[in-house]
């Protein structure tokens, strides 16, 4: 449904207004919430930092409509979530120096659209950094440039996916840990092999398949294309459960499918959620351009 950052819900569920568009009925479904008539290039008060927070623990992904936001606007609303993550993969045409606020695009060195992209990963169900020891909390995309068609991104709920594993699934998993790295991403996307320096400059680290949300205590399933296999279990059996649980936490009912418009910004919980982009029609002709900053979190447990 549509909130404001200060007027209280409805407490029946359904706007005063009529029936839910289609997409944010989905979005609800799945567990997020739209959020209507916030500008977010303003500094917030107190009031609308409190509620806001109180809104992104409850909900997973929250959608501002129709926001224009300066790169330093959007670090500044970052900055209500905690510590903004300086240091991201070198794979952005302005993100050489490492900038916080970074592009995610389709563009090639010369700024024109293309179809052969350096990297893959994106296009792969992961959860960011999770090849970090201290993970991502929190990611947002901004919308700057949007195709015509296509370039959807797609989320799965791995805390609604966990509560629906079969008992037996859940004594399986219990107190496993899992591989996550950034060789094994690049590997299992297909994508240009990690060099010595990246390997060494990100290690293997590992986390429980299991993980416990801090926030809310949910018990959720921490995968991805970052991880790779079981800690203290022959490497493929752990490739093949692994795939198995994703397979399982990314079927339909789990999955939200947000459909771009223009102005959009969309953040969303790294640590009860996978996504991933989709592709999107004549990407060599059409741009595709977002701005995205990533706040840090805690260590799963």
């Amino acid at each position: 449904m549509s909130a404001t950052i200060d007027a209280p819900r409805p407490a029946h569920g359904i706007p005063p207004t009529g029936p839910r568009p289609d997409e944010t009925a989905r979005l609800e479904d799945f567990g997020g919430l739209e959020i209507a008539d916030m500008d977010l290039s303003q500094p917030l008060t107190e009031a609308q930092r409190d509620r806001l927070l109180a809104m992104f623990k409850a909900h997973p992904v929250l959608v501002f409509r129709g926001q224009s936001l300066t790169k330093d606007q959007q670090y500044a609303f970052t900055l209500n979530f905690g510590e903004i993550e300086g240091a991201h993969v070198n794979r952005l045409i302005d993100a050489k120096n490492y900038a916080p606020v970074h592009t995610v695009s389709n563009l090639d060195s010369e700024g024109n659209p293309s179809e052969v992209l350096r990297e893959r990963g994106n296009y792969y169900w992961h959860s960011d950094k999770s090849y970090h020891a201290v993970p991502s909390l929190l990611t947002m995309l901004h919308a700057v440039e949007l195709p015509p068609k296509g370039g959807e991104t797609q989320f799965a709920n791995t805390a609604k996916a966990y509560a629906a594993l079969p008992e037996a699934d859940k004594v399986l998993v219990a107190g496993l840990r899992a591989i996550h790295s950034w060789e094994a991403s690049r590997i299992q996307s297909n994508s240009r092999p990690a060099t010595a320096e990246q390997m060494a400059e990100r290690p293997p680290v590992d986390h429980p398949v299991v993980r416990t949300h801090p926030d809310t205590g949910a018990k959720v399933l921490y995968l991805g294309n970052h991880a790779s296999h079981i800690v203290g279990r022959p490497v493929p059996d752990g490739q093949v459960l692994m795939r198995r649980l994703l397979a399982h936490a990314t079927q339909a009912p789990f999955v939200y499918t947000h459909r771009w418009r223009q102005g959009d910004l969309v953040l969303w919980d790294n640590r009860c959620l996978v996504h991933r982009a989709l592709p999107h029609e004549a990407m060599g002709t059409h741009r595709r351009v977002l701005h995205r900053t990533v706040v840090k979190g805690t260590v799963p447990y």
